[in-house]
């Protein structure tokens, strides 16, 4: 049933960008069509489960038995630039389709800041690496549904005559407020 809280909360209620407000640079970038949103949900969600293991597996092999929990985070900036860069290596020697239509999403999750923020708050909630992997997976998940609905807001604004003084940057900082304050309709829900 935790699992299953963790799993809840972290996709709905304390949404990585909608709630927590992590991630928002590839959130209103990122988010002009759909196809490029789900894009990069999933090159995130990969990228996101697979640096909060090792960088939990780093915490307590060697931070904290060490006491060296000052350097967390340049640690986990490292081991984060690092991953994205040997993923990138991997996925285009073994699949170049996949790696064209990734592009510019591997480089870009170097510097989201989402991808950072779990791996802290796995270690400061002192999840187990289950239980962090769960949440991870769930964050990545909320990631994914919250750019893909604001990429499906954005496409049906084009379409939509909209005042002048509203068009751009404005009407879709007013759209993610919006759909922030949706979300927060969750909050009933706790863990």
């Amino acid at each position: 049933m935790d699992y299953l809280m963790i799993f809840i909360t972290a996709i709905f209620v304390n949404n990585i960008i909608l709630s927590q407000f992590l991630g928002i640079c590839p959130f209103l970038g990122v988010s002009k069509r759909i196809s490029t949103a789900i894009g990069m949900g999933f090159a995130v969600m990969f990228v996101m489960t697979l640096a909060t293991v090792v960088t939990f597996l780093i915490y307590y092999t060697f931070l904290q038995p060490y006491q060296l929990k000052f350097m967390t985070t340049v640690t986990f900036i490292l081991v984060i630039a690092s991953l994205v860069q040997m993923v990138e290596l991997v996925i285009k020697k073994t699949s170049p389709a996949l790696y064209q239509s990734l592009g510019i999403f591997l480089p870009l999750i170097t510097t989201n800041c989402a991808v950072l923020g779990i791996a802290i708050l796995t270690i400061q909630k002192n999840y187990t690496l289950l239980a962090g992997i769960c949440y991870t997976l769930a964050s990545a998940m909320g990631f994914t549904l919250a750019i893909v609905i604001f990429a499906g807001i954005r496409e049906r604004l084009e379409r939509t005559d909209i005042p002048q003084a509203l068009k751009g940057t404005p009407i879709v900082l007013i759209s993610a407020a919006l759909l922030s304050m949706a979300f927060m309709g969750f909050a009933g829900i706790s863990y």
